[in-house]
């Protein structure tokens, strides 16, 4: 027998594009170098951490971290508990990552999405447009019935997304940050509110068969 990638790993080459010049493209190791180096050279302000505490740390373990969170998730995914990473592309250049994962999916027809763009790259609309594509995946390509997500009630630019998607709140969770107490939002979308929002589908290639088998959304 004689495996290749669409065997082994049917997900390099899937990507994802969306108005704006924005394209998502499953992280490959030829991408990693540069998403790396985004986080490295920083995704907020030091004084402020609207993120967990990964960031917390030098330049070069921040990149290095990166990698590490890709190659882990990578070689772990199964129809049983799966995050697809996507580099975050702006006009050809890498900008940021966009994680979309499920917990049995072929089950629970729920995914949940995080992303973080470098600092650099903030206010323009990408967080908006790499959260539209890929919940046009997860609702118009692999049959999901609900999406959910969150943010600390601070991080007034991830709720602003979460709005603009058209989510509904769905509570709220308290976690330690830094040793100090943070109160988070949680948002949930219906695949029935997602239909009403009318957003554009992305644009979709490279998703197979075996792809989509693998998710377990066949």
């Amino acid at each position: 027998m004689t495996l290749g990638w669409d065997d082994l790993h049917p997900f390099f080459g899937l990507t994802l594009r969306a108005p704006g010049g924005v394209e998502l493209r499953y992280v490959d190791d030829d991408l990693l170098p540069a998403l790396a180096s985004v986080a490295a050279d920083g995704i907020h302000d030091a004084s402020w951490q609207p993120l967990t505490e990964w960031t917390d740390v030098s330049d070069l373990e921040r990149g290095r971290a990166v990698v590490q969170h890709v190659w882990r998730t990578r070689g772990a995914l199964s129809a049983e508990d799966w995050l697809l990473s996507f580099a975050v592309l702006r006009d050809g250049v890498v900008v940021g990552r966009q994680d979309l994962q499920s917990t049995r999916f072929a089950l629970t027809r729920e995914v949940a999405t995080g992303s973080w763009l470098g600092q650099v790259h903030q206010g323009r609309g990408t967080g908006t447009a790499m959260r539209l594509a890929v919940l046009s995946l997860a609702f118009d390509h692999l049959g999901a019935g609900s999406a959910v997500t969150g943010a600390y009630k601070d991080n007034l630019a991830s709720d602003r997304v979460s709005q603009k998607a058209g989510y509904l709140r769905d509570g709220e969770a308290v976690e330690v940050v830094r040793g100090a107490r943070r109160e988070a939002r949680r948002y949930r979308m219906s695949l029935e509110r997602w239909r009403d929002q009318g957003h554009p589908q992305a644009q979709v290639e490279g998703l197979t068969r075996s792809g989509r088998e693998l998710l377990g959304a066949d």
